[in-house]
């Protein structure tokens, strides 16, 4: 079952829809569930939904998987280039766009907003270990900042084609003077396709400029101890096709230890 719900978001003073995956037999039960918040949430369940008419398909992932979870999907802002702005902690200029970085604001959207009210609305599991975060492209360089700026409260996290070649630096320096639980699971994937640079014969799984820079990433996580999963999606580029095929390990490595 997916339900929405309308946000207020400060930061733009407007309003973001939700959208809420809740488990089948949610309505006839006690159970709790752990909770994973996802960035763009109009591209997770439907196609009619999704900004290009692909979704990830989610919902049909979670009704045939065997742990239930609660799922949030956040809207981004739709108009101009308001999503760079909106999912991207940091100053940089991308598309002739001088980002006007309200990451770390979007991220006291979720903590200080969202998540009380989903824990206080829902039966949730609200401590950090039951609760993950996840995107794609600006969505990916949101969830990896999130589970290393935020550890206390995220400790999982999928950030897919984060573009770590462009945002890697930034992310490591943010590593270096965060607070990390060694309790925390992060996936990291790229498509073969937004690889980058590779000389000829290159391995895309390890020589690429994109897996070059992600490897250096996953280095610096695994010295504070983080449980790290790393895959080059072959064949793969920079899509809610590509994304979708991603599901099915993120949140096995992630919720069942696969």
């Amino acid at each position: 079952m997916v339900i929405y719900r309308d946000m207020y978001y400060p930061p733009a003073d407007s309003t973001r829809k939700l959208h809420i995956y809740l488990p089948d037999g949610y309505d006839n039960s006690e159970e709790r569930y752990p909770v994973m918040y996802f960035f763009d949430g109009h591209n997770l369940f439907f196609d009619e939904m999704a900004t290009y008419g692909k979704s990830w398909g989610l919902k049909s992932f979670l009704d045939g998987w065997e742990k239930p979870v609660i799922i949030v999907g956040m809207e981004c802002c739709h108009e101009g280039q308001g999503r760079l702005d909106e999912y991207c902690p940091y100053p940089r200029t991308m598309f002739g766009h001088r980002i006007k970085p309200l990451g770390e604001a979007t991220f006291q959207w979720i903590i200080n907003d969202i998540k009380p009210m989903i824990d206080g609305w829902l039966r949730t599991w609200p401590h950090r270990e039951a609760t993950g975060i996840a995107g794609s492209s600006m969505g990916g360089i949101m969830s990896l900042y999130g589970a290393i700026a935020h550890n206390d409260v995220f400790g999982k996290a999928a950030p897919l084609s984060t573009g770590l070649r462009w945002s890697g630096k930034r992310l490591r320096e943010e590593l270096d003077r965060s607070p990390i639980n060694a309790d925390t699971r992060i996936f990291l994937s790229w498509g073969e396709l937004e690889g980058g640079r590779m000389r000829a014969g290159g391995n895309p799984e390890t020589d690429s400029a994109e897996a070059r820079a992600t490897w250096k990433m996953v280095d610096a996580l695994q010295e504070r101890g983080i449980n790290t999963r790393v895959h080059c999606n072959l064949g793969a580029g920079h899509n809610e096709a590509a994304w979708e095929r991603e599901v099915p390990s993120f949140m096995n490595f992630l919720w069942l230890d696969r």
